[in-house]
């Protein structure tokens, strides 16, 4: 496997998480063509591109250009929200209607379920700063890639943005992965945008999470347009199986999305379907 990860140099976090990395040696300059640069340690190969990441689209084709086989990226990033609270999170990308913050419209760009699960479970193992949320997103903004892909990031605001020890934690889990190809990919559907209830389930069971979409991208929607959300985050995930979070959707609306879903030929799971990590 050849994991591209891509680092933005207007993006702090981005840049220090590269460093983090770079920091441990071995890396070899490949050069690059002016605007990006990349070097490689055994599997991984680092693109430094000089725009915003988010708007940076097709960068495995960009890679590929220049001779580098890509089998599945990572985008090293930092996270915004108002709150403030620190954070450190990982999640798939695309978008389920417009396309404000990059990417296409009503297109979701490949998961990465298994390197993305492994990243949010070591990121609960490794990181030990109080106070720190560690989670998952659901699916939002782009660059759109054709490759697997999943950002990992450091929130939520400028007093968090710079911690080198968070920068480095997430270096450590970038260069410890090892996914577990071999657990259930699921789609999420329910919660909110920190998918708590998927969070919880993948740190505690054998699946891997791929794309999810959050009670907000279904409020107010029809049926047609909820069940095409559900059928491109299962193919985008590669997956027939989805994890509903009841307790987030009042009796009505649970049964309508469960409808959808079986209506479109996929699997319904709940907790009690799955395998307890470590077996027990």
């Amino acid at each position: 496997m050849s994991r591209l990860l891509i680092c933005s140099e207007k993006d702090l976090p981005s840049v220090n998480i590269r460093n983090s990395l770079f920091g441990r040696g071995g890396w070899e300059d490949l050069g690059g063509d002016g605007v990006c640069t990349y070097r490689q340690k055994n599997d991984m190969v680092v693109m430094t591109m000089p725009d915003m990441h988010i708007y940076h689209e097709l960068p495995d084709r960009e890679a590929e250009k220049f001779g580098i086989k890509v089998d599945d990226i990572t985008v090293m990033s930092k996270h915004s929200s108002k709150s403030g609270i620190p954070a450190l999170t990982a999640h798939p990308i695309g978008n389920y209607h417009e396309n404000e913050f990059g990417g296409r419209e009503r297109t979701l760009s490949p998961a990465s379920p298994a390197p993305m699960t492994d990243a949010l479970r070591r990121i609960s193992e490794y990181s030990r700063r109080e106070g720190v949320q560690k989670c998952f997103e659901v699916t939002h903004h782009g660059p759109y890639t054709e490759k697997p892909v999943f950002y990992i990031e450091i929130g939520s605001d400028e007093t968090n943005w710079g911690n080198t020890e968070d920068a480095r934690v997430l270096a450590d889990v970038i260069a410890d992965s090892e996914p577990d190809y071999g657990a259930l990919p699921l789609a999420g559907i329910g919660g909110g945008h920190y998918a708590p209830r998927f969070t919880e389930i993948a740190l505690r069971y054998r699946v891997s999470f791929g794309h999810m979409i959050p009670n907000y991208q279904i409020e107010g929607r029809d049926d047609e347009d909820v069940a095409r959300m559900v059928r491109s985050a299962c193919r985008a995930t590669g997956t027939d199986s989805v994890y509903v979070h009841r307790k987030s959707m009042k009796g009505p609306e649970e049964r309508r999305i469960k409808a959808l879903i079986a209506s479109e030929g996929f699997d319904i799971v709940s907790s009690a379907d799955l395998e307890p990590l470590g077996g027990n």
